[in-house]
């Protein structure tokens, strides 16, 4: 995981339209709150926490996106508040990775969202499940490298945390997916290959075809089978034999 968290530390690469005269006094603002996050107790942190919860429904989209990077921040400097507030910060992200006009505010959503997953093990989701996975999908063909690759490695924790509550939720939406699983396997960029590739082992399970006595002869179990012993060992062969209608 070293080398996602790398990547998924760097700046997205699109351009930005604000000048930097503007930019100035918003970047010294979250660069302050950067600062307390590591240096100060719990009062500050916590005054820090809602000074980023206010900013990131900012009507001004750069604020919304320093605060949300400053969410994330906060969830890999002080886990503690994440499991305070983890309500309130899911909320506050599942509403950044909604946001209707800025791309960036999006990419630093998914990567805080996959801090936090992490640090909480998916427990105790709720409804921000169904959220999160439904519009981390449409992200996997986004145009941008970045984008596409923090939503694979997010796509992949979702596999890792539906447990039985969200399982048949979850198997309908990587069924959804599964086209974009196996192009993606041959990304060109290599990294987002490289996670399309785990996220795909990780969703397999959920690809499996269900055992029916009535209906599904044993040609089809035995495809399944080869299927997903295929998506762990040579998902490049499964993406050629999909592309062909073999299997």
């Amino acid at each position: 995981m070293d080398n996602s968290q790398r990547i998924l530390d760097q700046p997205l690469p699109i351009p930005t339209s604000q000048p930097k005269k503007k930019r100035t006094p918003i970047l010294s603002f979250f660069s302050k709150v950067s600062w307390k996050l590591r240096f100060q107790n719990q009062e500050p942190l916590k005054n820090a926490f809602f000074t980023l919860a206010e900013r990131a429904r900012d009507p001004n989209a750069k604020k919304r996106h320093l605060a949300m990077r400053g969410l994330g921040a906060m969830a890999c400097e002080a886990p503690d508040q994440v499991r305070k507030y983890k309500k309130m910060m899911l909320d506050l992200l599942v509403y950044g990775l909604y946001d209707p006009v800025s791309l960036e505010v999006i990419y630093e959503s998914v990567k805080a969202l996959t801090i936090i997953l992490g640090k909480i093990q998916g427990k105790c989701l709720g409804s921000f499940f169904i959220d999160i996975t439904l519009q981390t999908r449409t992200l996997l063909d986004d145009d941008n490298d970045g984008v596409r690759y923090s939503a694979f490695v997010l796509f992949g924790q979702l596999a890792a945390f539906a447990g039985k509550k969200w399982k048949n939720f979850f198997t309908n939406q990587v069924k959804q997916t599964q086209d974009s699983l196996l192009t993606h396997l041959q990304d060109r960029n290599p990294h987002v290959a490289k996670a399309c590739k785990t996220t795909f082992q990780a969703c397999s399970p959920y690809l499996r075809l269900k055992k029916d006595r009535t209906f599904q002869g044993e040609e089809d179990q035995r495809n399944s089978k080869l299927c997903w012993q295929l998506s762990h060992y040579h998902p490049e062969l499964l993406q050629f034999f999909y592309a062909n209608k073999i299997l």
